[in-house]
């Protein structure tokens, strides 16, 4: 007997090690077959540890409320947390709170991953910056790269490691809210301030606790929606979608961008977020991008009302076009086991879902240190510092762009008597503009402020609201959904307008603040009056009729229809909505502290009918020469050209532009030729000037834009000054897309257009052989 149990022992004993080499070669073959799927060998490691409900549970993104872009709520977060149901949060902030969220994860799942952990950086985090339409207005990259990397410092400090942006999405269609959020009209542009905002955000070492994860947003089209109805269809040609829409996310990806996030629209009558095309076939396939992939706010979920499928069926849509994380919706977490089972997603697109997802942490570092960002002592060094806030002043001076300026209206002596009128001469509310989520608008500083702390003791400023941004209530309900921008005065119209010509009667000059409030831009916000509100209007109309200089000062989130302040006003400055410092930046250029020079990105339409009208538009058959001559491409009542060109933007000073000298006739394919032109400061101040290179290609395979955007630099000239200035033309910047969607370079003839703007240029030829 005691033979048998001795015997049975052993035999139970090297079925024990049996188990456990198989085991340990059943490892071996799951790290190797992880590897072989894009995983590292710490991720593959964990990828071997993890049961399904765990890989699944990577791909849900939530939130707990907060910032929230969607009518649904994450519910039982911590429970889910717990059970290791969740890869990654969003919609809150605060780095003590965070690592009480993380502790969850780490210290209360099985396994202990950490979350990612995000939130919508858009232009700064508490030190707000001009809203992204803003910022292009720069022209500058350095600039705008520094205020992503600022960005990211304060948002870190904040326990955050994830943006969700930059947004490169074009919009020529100014109706559409979230042009505001975006660099504009022009792809050249918007792929280099693309490149720039990725740079700001991630840093040279992703691993920093002081930078972050970009994402750039939304793959694809979602700036074409017809009609500028947020959310909208879109239906556009690929020769379109590839020339003109898509540089701005390659820029990004070729920057090393960390993330990418699906768009809402469809895309050939496929929903975005289920489109093999846009994601496995081009942004896989074609440009090599293996890294992660984010849905919209309940993107999928919203598949069902684009009628492609129930959840599960909508859901599968998506993880069969390699999409990596559901933001909110839980269609993943809730379908994608059944799915599993019934053979309607493959283990290996689950397993390569959740390894892009762990990848993203591993490159941010969490896996290592789980509450590395989550240092509780940097947010009163790193955030809302005095340099940051005088960054914030700088840039957003930068981002104004002078209209108009009769007679030198502009600038204002500091001796002046001001009459300061308007619904946004004070509005504390409406200073950091859309998508500012982490700002506080109690520490923006108001024109009326930033005016007071510039003007010399002689001087004076007179101060009434004037009118309301709006008088109609029931507009102001939509527009206040975030909080009371649009407040209605209980004093009557009459009475606000007769309070603003008694204070203007004694005035030198009357400065008039008018415009939008900050979130009749941004997200589901958009419009179809884009012109100042009628209230606005009529006390316009009535400073108009006092006889004295008026400058209006125009807030606004999009290309405004301004044809008629643009007549009537003796200056116009716009100043977007330009954050924290806003207030202040607008006295810096009143005053003539800092020369205005920034220049437009999106062409100002004459009237909403025009739209879209932008710069890079196709030629016709008939092309209208603008004497509106019948039978021609043109309109009864306007004419096709905008009000303002892509590109304008005046100064304090003038400059001066000699002809441009090409430097050889032809080119070959494999060389290159330059474009030189001399720029002189012809006033009495130093200023920045944008010049700008527009190339045409005059015959293709196919029918090209009239100009495109190929070339532009800043520069800064004392007055007298001169600088020549000199663009190379390469082959890259000749190529295009054909329509059997072949990127060519085809020989021929070529225009190139160097000026001050879209409109005015001057033009030399050569043929590229």
């Amino acid at each position: 007997m005691r033979k048998l149990t001795i015997f049975i022992l052993c035999c139970l004993t090297i079925n024990v090690f049996a188990q456990k080499i198989n085991s340990k070669k059943n490892d071996n073959y799951g790290v190797q077959y992880y590897k072989s799927l894009g995983a590292s060998d710490r991720v593959a490691q964990l990828m071997v540890k993890m049961n399904i409900d765990e890989k699944i549970g990577q791909l849900n993104l939530i939130t707990p409320g907060g910032t929230v872009t969607g009518e649904i709520v994450s519910k039982d977060v911590n429970t889910k947390i717990r059970n290791g149901q969740v890869g990654g949060i969003f919609g809150i902030r605060g780095a003590d709170k965070l690592r009480k969220v993380q502790e969850l994860a780490v210290k209360k799942s099985r396994l202990g991953i950490p979350l990612m952990v995000g939130i919508d950086v858009i232009h700064g985090h508490q030190t707000i910056f001009p809203i992204p339409l803003g910022l292009s207005c720069t022209w500058d990259m350095d600039l705008i790269e520094t205020s992503a990397r600022i960005a990211a410092k304060e948002a870190t400090a904040d326990g955050l490691m994830w943006t969700f942006s930059p947004m490169v999405d074009i919009a020529r269609d100014p109706r559409w809210g979230r042009i505001a959020e975006g660099s504009g009209e022009d792809p050249f542009l918007g792929s280099k301030i693309a490149a720039a905002m990725v740079r700001g955000y991630q840093g040279k070492d992703l691993s920093s606790s002081s930078t972050m994860l970009a994402c750039v947003k939304h793959f694809a089209l979602y700036g074409a929606a017809e009609g500028g109805r947020d959310y909208g269809t879109v239906d556009m040609s690929k020769v379109r979608m590839m020339n003109e829409y898509m540089p701005p996310f390659k820029a990004a990806i070729d920057a090393g961008v960390g993330s990418v996030m699906t768009s809402f629209n469809v895309v050939d009558y496929v929903p975005a977020s289920g489109s093999k095309f846009l994601f496995k076939e081009l942004l896989r396939d074609k440009w090599g991008f293996d890294q992660l992939v984010v849905t919209d706010y309940t993107a999928i979920n919203e598949m069902i009302e684009h009628g492609t499928g129930d959840l599960q069926a909508v859901a599968a849509q998506a993880m069969h076009a390699s999409i990596d994380m559901d933001m909110v919706g839980e269609g993943y977490l809730t379908t994608l086991k059944k799915s599993l089972q019934e053979r309607k997603v493959s283990q290996t697109e689950i397993d390569k879902a959740c390894i892009r997802v762990l990848m993203a942490k591993e490159k941010l570092g969490i896996l290592d240190d789980p509450y590395k960002y989550f240092d509780t002592t940097r947010a009163e060094r790193d955030i809302l510092t005095d340099e940051n806030r005088a960054f914030a002043r700088k840039i957003a001076a930068a981002s104004f762009v002078l209209l108009k300026n009769e007679n030198h209206i502009l600038p204002l002596s500091k001796t002046a008597k001001i009459a300061l009128i308007g619904p946004l001469a004070d509005s504390r509310r409406n200073m950091l503009g859309t998508w500012s989520v982490s700002g506080d608008h109690e520490k923006a500083v108001t024109v009326l402020e930033g005016l007071k702390n510039v003007i010399d003791a002689e001087g004076q400023i007179l101060y009434t609201k004037g009118a309301n941004i709006s008088d109609d209530p029931d507009f102001a309900h939509r527009v206040n959904a975030f909080g009371e921008e649009i407040s209605i005065d209980k004093r009557s119209p009459d009475e606000m307008i007769e309070e603003a010509l008694n204070i203007s009667a004694s005035a030198d000059v009357i400065v008039a603040v008018v415009g939008e409030a900050a979130d009749m831009t941004g997200e589901a916000s958009s419009m179809t009056n884009i012109s100042l509100q009628p209230a606005q209007k009529k006390l316009l109309r009535a400073l108009k009729n006092t006889g004295k200089p008026i400058v209006m000062v125009l807030y606004n989130g999009r290309p405004m229809v301004i044809k008629e302040e643009m007549e009537s006003m003796d200056a116009v400055l716009d100043v977007w909505f330009g954050g924290t410092e806003g207030g202040n930046a607008v006295a810096d250029v009143l005053f003539g502290d800092v020369n205005p020079g920034g220049k437009l990105t999106t062409s100002f339409p004459v009237n909403v009918g025009q739209i879209p009208v932008y710069h890079a538009m196709l030629n016709t058959g008939r092309p209208d020469s603008g004497t509106q001559a019948k039978f021609r491409s043109n309109y009864l009542d306007a004419p096709n050209a905008p009000l303002l060109p892509f590109g304008f933007g005046l100064s304090y000073t003038t400059f001066e532009y000699g002809k441009p000298i090409i430097n050889s006739p032809t080119m070959k394919k494999d060389g290159s030729i330059t474009v030189s032109i001399k720029v002189k400061n012809t006033g009495t101040i130093g200023g920045h000037e944008v010049v700008q290179m527009y190339i045409r290609d005059k015959v293709a395979s196919i029918s090209r834009p009239v100009k495109e955007l190929k070339g532009f630099k800043k520069i800064y000239l004392d007055p007298g000054e001169q600088q020549e200035v000199t663009f190379t033309i390469t082959p890259d910047l000749l190529m295009f897309y054909n329509d059997h969607l072949d990127y060519v370079l085809e020989p021929g003839e070529f225009e190139v257009m160097v000026g001050t703007n879209s409109r005015d240029v001057q033009t030399v030829n050569f043929v590229l052989e």
